[in-house]
Parts: C-alpha cells; structure tokens; sequence
C-alpha cells in the first residue's frame, strides 16, 4: 500500500511541477515580448527625435542660404564669371548637396499642381480653371521625408 500512496505522491508532485513550469514560460514568454516591444519603441523614439532635430537645425539654416540664391540673383552681368561669384555659387551648391546627402529634398514648384500640403500661395492669378498651378517660387520649400521643414511660398494660376 505503501508504494501506491508514494506513486500517487510523485505523480501529484510532477503535475504540480509541470503546471508551475508551463505557468513560468508563459510568464518568461510575456516578458521577452514586452522587452522587444520596448526595445522597438525606444528605437522608433530614437529615430524620430534624430528627425526632428535635423528639421529643426535646417529649419535654423534655411535663411542662410535663401540669402545666398538672393545675392546670387541680383549678381550684376559685367562680375557673373568673376571667381568670388563662383566661390558664393560653390557654396550654394555645396549647401544643396550636404542637405540632400541627409535626406533634405527641396519642394517642386513652378509647373506643379498646387498641393496645400507643401505649398502656401501668397497670391491667386487667373487663369484656365481646370487645376490650379503653381505658376511663381517666391521661397524654396523644403521637406524631410513626408516631414514640410518649410513650406514653399508661391504663386498659383488657377
């Protein structure tokens, strides 16, 4: 009788034990999710602060090379292929490419649809109707991504 009432001991015991088991990797289960889950929040956080400090310090930039394409507009022609002029069109075009290399593309304009999302008409001339069209560039607009940096300023034919 003995070694039925033990059998019956050990049997109880290994159930227990596996049910304690199976409740522990079901636990253990949960908080490696939860620690991936977390692990990929941060690096989302991560990754959208990193783009929002770029915006913010090319948004800080912009005046300085809107000044820049303004100087270069009103060059006089008697200087235009002086090196001082080439050594200002170097720069732009340096500035240009530094922010394209970290993902800062310029918003097309003239001969675009209007698109509210990334243009602010200051003006509304008349014209066939059918759709609006961006028609004048008064300031560059500039974009990260979907992210409006800057919205560009125009001109619209409608």
């Amino acid at each position: 009788m003995t070694k039925k009432k033990d059998d019956t001991d050990y049997k109880a015991i290994a159930e227990q034990l596996a049910a304690e088991s199976a409740q522990l990797t079901e636990a253990l289960q949960r908080e490696r999710a939860d620690a991936v889950n977390l692990r990929r929040r941060h690096d989302e956080q991560i990754a959208s602060l990193r783009t929002t400090v770029k915006a913010t310090v090319v948004k800080d930039l912009l005046p300085i090379i809107d000044n820049f394409e303004r100087a270069l507009g009103h060059v006089p022609s008697d200087i235009e292929g002086n090196d001082f002029v080439k050594g200002v069109q170097s720069i732009v075009k340096q500035f240009e490419k530094t922010l394209s290399n970290i993902g800062v593309e310029r918003i097309k304009t003239v001969g675009e649809p209007f698109d509210p999302h990334y243009h602010e008409a200051v003006s509304m001339e008349p014209g066939n109707g059918e759709q609006e069209m961006v028609s004048e560039e008064l300031q560059s607009g500039y974009r990260l991504g979907e992210d409006v940096i800057r919205h560009a300023m125009v001109r619209v034919k409608g």
